[in-house]
């Protein structure tokens, strides 16, 4: 089987929430998604950029399974990010400090030559320039996915608007799903999986519900990254010939299974 190659970050995370949930961890999609995928079975990889401070992550226990070998590492610090949100778990704010992630889409384009046959998943996120990748993904007819994150959702999504329906996923939450009905001709998506918290997850293909499953109830302690596992989990299931509802199923309860667990916490350095 093809790896899956996850073009994204992996980052320091500070998560918040008013009942004092939350706190550091590590993070970034490009970890959540590969890590779902490869704890369903799936050959994947993150291709990052990996500060000095998180150069040690690829020999952490607890990620066993990812293929760490398309991260690259530079001086400085990794990407940080500070995300605060309500106790529904809605994300109403979001701090980023890119640092050595300015250099991931060098990094990606240069990997995408590399292996033009791969298959990929696209986290359009910043600092990516996902025109640039999405471009370049299309010339080589490569398969890929994408995803988007809120807070950049509606920039992300008009920049990517030409490669769309060349895609074979797209993973919104519902209010990104609002945002691409309302920019792009969605009859032309082959795949577009929503999610909305507890109510029911759908995958709609071509205009049309294909599939409806209603999440697990699971009490949250963590929501940041459930819906990267959750696309790390479908794609997994989809590559090995899952139908749309039992592959969004598995994705379901391997995200509710996320929420409810402890945070990955940022590995200690190794001692000299």
């Amino acid at each position: 089987m093809t790896r899956l190659d996850v073009l994204g970050n992996v980052s320091r995370d500070v998560t918040r929430y008013p009942n004092h949930r939350g706190g550091a961890r590590i993070g970034g999609a490009a970890l959540f998604v590969a890590l779902a995928a490869a704890r369903a079975g799936r050959h994947a990889a993150p291709v990052c950029v990996l500060g000095q401070d998180l150069a040690h992550v690829p020999q952490a226990p607890g990620l066993g399974g990812i293929d760490w070998s398309a991260c690259s590492k530079a001086e400085g610090p990794s990407t940080r990010f500070d995300l605060r949100y309500n106790l529904q778990g809605e994300l109403i704010n979001v701090r980023a400090a890119y640092g050595v992630a300015e250099r991931l889409t060098d990094h990606v384009l240069a990997h995408i030559e590399r292996y033009p046959d791969g298959e990929y998943h696209v986290c359009c996120r910043h600092p990516l320039d996902a025109a640039a990748v999405l471009s370049r993904l299309t010339h080589h007819r490569a398969t890929f996915s994408i995803d988007f994150f809120l807070t950049s959702a509606e920039t992300m999504i008009r920049t990517a608007a030409p490669w769309l329906n060349q895609a074979s996923a797209l993973f919104v939450n519902a209010a990104e799903h609002r945002l691409l009905q309302s920019l792009a001709d969605t009859t032309a998506l082959p795949e577009v999986v929503v999610t909305d918290g507890p109510r029911p997850a759908r995958v709609w293909s071509f205009g049309r519900e294909a599939a409806s499953v209603l999440p697990p109830s699971q009490p949250p302690r963590e929501v940041s990254g459930a819906g990267d596992t959750l696309a790390g989990a479908f794609l997994a299931h989809r590559s090995r010939g899952a139908t749309p509802t039992q592959a969004l199923a598995e994705a379901t309860e391997a995200a509710a299974h996320f929420v409810a667990a402890p945070p990955l916490p940022v590995p200690a350095r190794p001692r000299a």
